[in-house]
């Protein structure tokens, strides 16, 4: 079967599936709480909002349904929440790319995260591992920044994309270092991580969930933690800071967002139902089996941590005068 062909009977079914459960709350007289996902069925963040949904559903008291939504870097996904009645029950999961790089990515987005959303709580903690392949010396990023100042030979870094978040980790220990890279921008982690392996490129920021798999297989080798702890899924591998290279943090964490004019007490229902889902032993096992790191916050402190991390990467973007593909 063509693979359009294919792609539009996935979609046709994924709708189809999506409609009768709707109709079957209804029918139930049930509410429906909305889970939003910025990206197609089979992702990171698809797999922490199904990771999620039961559970939650348990602690809402209501149907929850999962709604992929992507495309325009995540505008389509948050406008659909913007625009749905302001009672919690359309909610935005996110990385956090399109809350705190996208405003300053993009010249013209069709939403401001401030003004148009209500941080609900942060969900998970998704720890960025620098990663090469086989073929690659480097035993650590310290030997990899290393030889590439001493050669003079920019070292090639694989990106999901400019302005993506691997992309701007690549250029915080750029600057750090002051080694020679070569950024290599590529359509998703997918295809990135894929020519890491093959040898086609030298490394690869990435998620610790999404990168786990081929560490574990020996496709990849993890030389570096972007965080200010080892972690326990890798407690082999030094942190950036172990290595003498300051400043390399990066957390692509995941929060859930609602529309701006969702009253305080709605927020605060749907986040401490958060909280207990988290803090359910299946459910954190499930999230922290794959590499991410369950990690309740409040919607104040989720706030701070926006505005933290908006200053931090939109500093990057503008030093570097980063413009979106």
């Amino acid at each position: 079967m063509h693979t359009l062909n294919r792609r539009r009977l996935l979609a046709l079914g994924s709708s189809a599936a999506l409609a009768a459960a709707v109709s079957a709350a209804q029918a139930q007289g049930g509410h429906i709480t909305r889970l939003v996902v910025a990206f197609p069925p089979g992702g990171p963040v698809d797999f922490v909002a199904r990771a999620l949904s039961d559970r939650l559903a348990r602690e809402l008291g209501d149907s929850v349904i999962i709604e992929n939504r992507a495309g325009a870097n995540g505008a389509i996904a948050a406008e659909f929440v913007v625009r749905a009645a302001p009672d919690a029950r359309t909610l935005w999961l996110t990385s956090v790319g399109a809350v705190a790089i996208n405003p300053s990515l993009y010249e013209k987005l069709a939403y401001d995260p401030v003004r148009d959303l209500a941080p609900v709580a942060m969900v998970v903690s998704n720890v960025e591992v620098l990663v090469v392949g086989p073929k690659t010396k480097a035993a650590s990023a310290r030997e990899l920044v290393d030889a590439a100042k001493k050669s003079g030979t920019a070292a090639t870094f694989a990106s999901s994309g400019t302005g993506s978040v691997p992309h701007l980790a690549a250029e915080l220990l750029r600057d750090v270092s002051g080694a020679p890279f070569t950024h290599v921008p590529y359509k998703g982690a997918a295809p990135a991580i894929a020519d890491v392996m093959a040898g086609h490129v030298d490394a690869f920021f990435g998620d610790i969930a999404g990168v786990l798999p081929h560490i574990k297989a020996g496709k990849l080798r993890a030389i570096g933690i972007a965080a200010p702890a080892r972690s326990p899924l890798l407690p082999d591998v030094r942190t950036f800071e172990e290595m003498g290279l300051h400043g390399v943090d990066s957390d692509n964490w995941y929060g859930l967002f609602a529309g701006a004019k969702v009253p305080a007490a709605e927020i605060e229902r749907v986040s401490q139902a958060v909280r207990r889902t988290l803090a359910d032993k299946a459910v954190a096992d499930r999230l922290a089996a794959a590499g991410s790191e369950p990690r309740w916050l409040a919607p104040a402190d989720l706030a701070a941590v926006l505005r933290r991390d908006a200053a931090k990467w939109g500093k990057v973007v503008r030093s570097k005068n980063i413009k979106p593909d």
